[in-house]
């Protein structure tokens, strides 16, 4: 084996790269962007489901006068949804022959900041992946990303361990709108406007529009050149956004981008959320760890939590499935 002193700057640099880790991953994804800047990454701090707390429905009140009674009848006004806790993580290893050829200390250390560099850009690209997911992942490992909480069919399925189907629960299904002929400047933008104002209750409204190839070139295409108002915080870090009633709409597609062609999302961040174990966030998992029988050291960083939602009623998605099937003509999944 190499110089045992080296394994010790691997275990540093891992250890101080993992700490800025989280926050890289959320930079490369502007919906874990948004939660972050909103502090809804609150941490887990254990148990084997994360709860939120939903209120949905509201209690009395009594117009009155004088000595009238004031009526007071017992109401279920607040239920929870469960979350299952996921786990990922992305290993990192070096040869026994690699730390003999980079055996000067600074070729050594370039050595280990290019493997954890690879560590980061793994971890980045599959989280935002997931982060459009519907849970079903890696035989149901995955967490439950927008395929789940602002599903195509919101009457349909159990989500945080609310059956969506049953009579009842209506307030936890999100508002979904699909149509088979293609959108265009002129028909988007009403589809949008009547989606937005179905989600808006009081001061809460979407604030953020995430949507891909199709779509996003299409509402381009619709606006003016005055008003094609951008955010400038998205576009310093490094996102293609306009601006729509307030909301932040942002693409992500092309290449390396996430979101199915043909989808726009409406959401509320307000009541999204990327729950976080505190001692898992990005984190070093463990100690050193030696190969059995391969002449090589590992080292592991691991997340684990889940994405989770406490309102659905605010949330929507309109779908293009004719910008569906051109993915598909064009050799997309």
């Amino acid at each position: 084996m190499a110089n045992e002193n080296y394994t010790e700057i691997f275990t540093s640099t891992l250890e101080n790269r993992s700490g800025r880790l989280a926050d890289a991953v959320s930079k490369h994804n502007a919906l874990l962007s948004r939660l972050r800047e909103k502090g809804h990454n609150r941490p887990i701090y254990g148990g084997s489901k994360i709860l939120e707390e939903l209120e949905y429905g509201e209690g009395d009140m009594s117009w009155y006068s004088g000595y009238d009674s004031i009526e007071y009848t017992p109401k279920q006004l607040f239920t929870a949804a469960e979350y299952s806790l996921k786990l990922c993580a992305v290993p990192v290893a070096i040869s026994g022959e690699d730390m003999l050829k980079n055996s000067g200390k600074y070729q050594m250390m370039d050595l280990f900041e290019k493997r954890i560099e690879n560590a980061e850009k793994t971890m980045r690209n599959k989280m935002s992946e997931a982060v459009y997911g519907d849970g079903t992942g890696s035989s149901g490992k995955a967490i439950g990303g927008l395929a789940l909480l602002v599903a195509d069919a919101p009457a349909t399925g159990t989500v945080g361990g609310i059956n969506r189907a049953t009579a009842g629960n209506e307030f936890w299904r999100n508002q979904s709108v699909t149509t088979t002929a293609a959108f265009t400047p002129e028909t988007l933008r009403p589809a949008m406007d009547k989606m937005y104002l179905s989600l808006c209750r009081g001061s809460d409204k979407p604030d953020l529009i995430i949507t891909g190839n199709s779509l996003y070139s299409t509402f381009e295409q619709s606006l003016t050149a005055l008003q094609r108002y951008t955010e400038p915080k998205l576009a310093e870090a490094g996102f293609t956004a306009l601006r729509y009633k307030g909301a932040d709409v942002v693409f992500d597609g092309g290449q390396g981008g996430n979101c199915p062609d043909g989808k726009m999302y409406f959401l509320n961040t307000n009541y999204l959320y990327l729950r976080s174990h505190k001692d898992r966030d990005m984190k070093v998992i463990g100690g050193e760890r030696m190969a059995v029988n391969q002449d090589a050291i590992y080292k592991i960083v691991g997340w684990a939590g889940n994405m989770t939602m406490s309102n659905a009623a605010l949330q929507g998605v309109l779908i293009d499935k004719s910008a569906e099937s051109e993915e598909d003509d064009l050799g997309g999944e």
